[in-house]
């Protein structure tokens, strides 16, 4: 064999070598795909399925905090955060309107925790999920806003809302335990995903019969959105 057939030997040796690595890498793609589309699809159907239902603002649902009237045909749904100044100033104004308004509407109130500027909102809202799961919610709902000036400014903030667990006689120990549930850490998700599907961008935000509205500042305004509401 001279060298000129050497040559073209080697060379067809590589170009089969080639081929063959090209179709390889061709057979494991389609493996690949085989393989993974499907775990791919089950993985997002089981995140949406996971993710449970989120519920509009003119709809009440089945984890939603209701205080009122349930036979009232008016109904407030408030997004809020438990660290927002303004949220808890909109609770005090709606506790001072409350006994004028409690037999006149349904009242709703869903998290929407911005964590990125108020990093114990997350806390605040499942140590009153915990609260709930022990029937206090509302008024673990009242300590975490009346309270909000202080706890807002510690350095760590989980004794501060243990200490107002053992205020309200609940089982701290079940409490912790009740907020590693991932359906209790779902239920604060979910709220903040409908709410950001309603057109939520800041807290507090205030629906009435699933309108937004702007946020009455005082009690009298809070008392006549009411009644214009039930009119």
């Amino acid at each position: 064999m001279n060298k000129r057939e050497q040559q073209r030997l080697i060379r067809e040796q590589k170009q089969q070598a080639a081929e063959k690595k090209a179709a390889l890498q061709k057979n494991l793609t389609r493996l690949a795909l085989v393989i993974l589309v499907p775990l791919i699809l089950i993985g997002v159907l089981y995140g949406l399925m996971g993710q449970g239902e989120v519920y509009p603002p003119d709809e009440i649902g089945p984890t939603d905090h209701v205080r009122g009237n349930p036979e009232a045909d008016t109904t407030l749904v408030v997004y809020a955060d438990f660290q927002c100044p303004a949220c808890a100033t909109e609770h005090r104004v709606m506790s001072q309107a409350w006994p004028r308004i409690a037999s006149d509407v349904q009242l709703v109130f869903r998290h929407y925790p911005l964590t990125t500027t108020h990093p114990f909102a997350w806390t605040a809202a499942l140590y009153s999920e915990a609260a709930g799961r022990q029937g206090k919610f509302w008024e673990m709902y009242d300590l975490l806003f009346m309270n909000q000036a202080y706890w807002s400014g510690l350095a760590s903030v989980e004794a501060e809302f243990d200490g107002y667990l053992e205020q309200l006689d609940l089982d701290v120990e079940k409490a912790h335990e009740d907020m590693q549930d991932d359906t209790l850490l779902q239920k604060v998700r979910n709220d903040q995903r409908g709410g950001t599907r309603a057109g939520v961008r800041s807290t507090p935000s205030l629906f009435v019969n699933g309108r937004q509205v702007p946020v009455p500042q005082n009690p009298v305004d809070m008392i006549a959105l009411v009644n214009s509401a039930s009119e």
